[in-house]
């Protein structure tokens, strides 16, 4: 991680040049969606074989929620294809694939490859993020789907070693992609600083990154090149902080919001974190943090600092006037939908939390976002 080069566009590629040349690449392979043949590097990658000598093979045969056998048929794709490079263009769902591909390229195709152990290798993997929210390139965690269920997929060695940070992929996004996404970089920020496995490295990068997403809001949401470039910065260190502590319970909470109702991640994380946010500043005394309740007393006045505000609690009504102030509404829900969502959480999240949370406070919680 600490190695990790981040790549700045300026514009063009050049950088990306000179990786190739120094890196001695003859053969790419090419992870992307289909959205990016509307971006600018698009042509950049259909030149690159006559420019530089550098082949291109594109794979793009996986959908949001990547399956399993998509990544199976991608690893065997890359082995035929004899690449000595792996690069992800696009959202979480581009970087899981890459990360998997890399993964699982040296082991063995007659296994089942979630059952084998992990031999990292030395395939050179970069990345590019399309959205400005998931800092997927920056973190060791893949998550793809074998048989209907969720496989989280996590190892140091599938963290891309360059990330291209390019503002004009940001240019074309609809304006709802781009608020929900911009919220989930900020809570990674803000859980990632709360979380019970902060350290000092983790809060540097939190601090960082929240500040740099609420001084550049304005200018991403109007579009500005040089916010776009900024806003993207903030979600690569807000990855790297979520590398080191992993999310909390408003990511915990989130997933049911966003499975059953369609709404995207980033806005279901915000609309937890609203409501969750103030109930533990009003409940520092279950702390669940080791290192103690006087401790979370002055790490939550921190983090109202990081959000240029002079008082936790009003950090907090600062995150909720955000949220409103985005136009991100909560979706209706019934009474009788609350157990389903409190049965939905993941406990192991809940574990991250610096508050403890029964399944009656989380119940509470979830009428206070639905009801």
């Amino acid at each position: 991680m600490a190695n990790q080069i981040v790549l700045a566009s300026d514009g063009g590629y050049a950088a990306l040049d000179a990786y190739w040349k120094e890196k001695k690449i003859k053969k790419l392979f090419l992870v992307c969606g289909a959205s990016m043949a509307g971006l600018r590097i698009s042509e950049y990658f259909d030149r690159l074989p006559s420019r530089l000598g550098v082949a291109v093979e594109k794979f793009s045969h996986f959908k949001p929620n990547p399956l399993y056998e998509s990544v199976v048929e991608g690893v065997a794709l890359y082995r035929q294809t004899g690449c000595d490079a792996i690069m992800a263009v696009g959202g979480g769902s581009a970087m899981d694939v890459a990360k998997c591909i890399k993964l699982y390229a040296n082991l063995d195709p007659r296994q089942n490859y979630l059952e084998q152990p992990i031999v990292p290798n030395a395939i050179p993997l970069l990345a590019m993020p399309t959205t400005a929210g998931t800092g997927s390139e920056a973190t060791r965690f893949a998550v793809i789907y074998y048989q209907g269920e969720k496989q989280s997929v996590a190892d140091d060695s599938c963290i891309p070693s360059v990330v291209l940070l390019d503002p004009s992929v940001l240019e074309t996004l609809p304006p709802y992609q781009k608020k929900a996404t911009m919220l989930d970089a900020l809570c990674h920020g803000i859980e990632s600083f709360w979380s019970v496995h902060s350290t000092d490295q983790s809060k540097v990068f939190a601090r960082q990154a929240i500040a740099l997403a609420l001084e550049n809001l304005d200018g991403y949401l109007a579009n500005e090149s040089e916010a776009n470039a900024n806003m993207l910065q903030a979600a690569n260190l807000a990855g790297k902080a979520i590398n080191i502590t992993q999310t909390t319970a408003g990511h915990a909470m989130s997933y049911k919001l966003t499975s059953l109702y369609g709404i995207s991640h980033g806005h279901a994380v915000a609309l937890c974190i609203s409501k969750l946010w103030p109930f533990m500043l009003e409940h520092v005394n279950w702390c669940a943090d080791p290192r103690g309740a006087g401790y979370l007393d002055q790490m939550f006045q921190a983090l109202g600092q990081a959000m240029g505000c002079p008082t936790a609690g009003e950090a907090a009504s600062k995150f909720q006037e955000l949220v409103n102030a985005l136009a991100l509404p909560a979706p209706g829900a019934k009474e009788a939908d609350l157990e389903l969502f409190v049965r939905a959480v993941n406990p192991v999240r809940l574990k991250n939390n610096p508050i403890a949370l029964t399944p009656e406070t989380i119940r509470d919680l979830y009428r206070q976002i639905l009801l």
